[in-house]
């Protein structure tokens, strides 16, 4: 009983020990937001590419498919019941067309 209240002691002894030198306050000095935006100049044309050559053609390829799965379900569902839903279709094209039109406006707006 002894050993096991010393044990939890020295656990949270421990915790605390770490939590304080784990808290230690950063103060910034000089022009964060000049860093910030020195930064993201920097990074700006990378993150482009990768932006505009990777992410979005990986979007539009998934929505894509998913489109053509779902016009296909909604043609089959029409076969079935005579009735065609319209609204998933509708707006997986609308996700399409944005994503593939993104690249041409997104870098202006951020």
């Amino acid at each position: 009983m002894k050993k096991k209240m010393i044990r939890i002691m020295l656990v949270i002894v421990l915790c605390v020990v770490t939590m304080t030198m784990f808290s230690m306050t950063a103060f910034a000095s000089g022009n964060v937001s000049g860093a910030i935006e020195q930064t993201w100049n920097a990074a700006k044309s990378q993150v482009q590419s990768v932006v505009n050559n990777v992410v979005f053609p990986v979007i539009d390829m998934i929505l894509a498919i998913l489109f053509f799965v779902k016009v296909g379900t909604s043609y089959f569902e029409y076969r079935k019941h005579g009735q065609f839903e319209f609204a998933a279709p509708c707006i997986l094209f609308a996700c399409l067309i944005f994503t593939l039109t993104a690249p041409l406006y997104i870098w202006t707006i951020l």
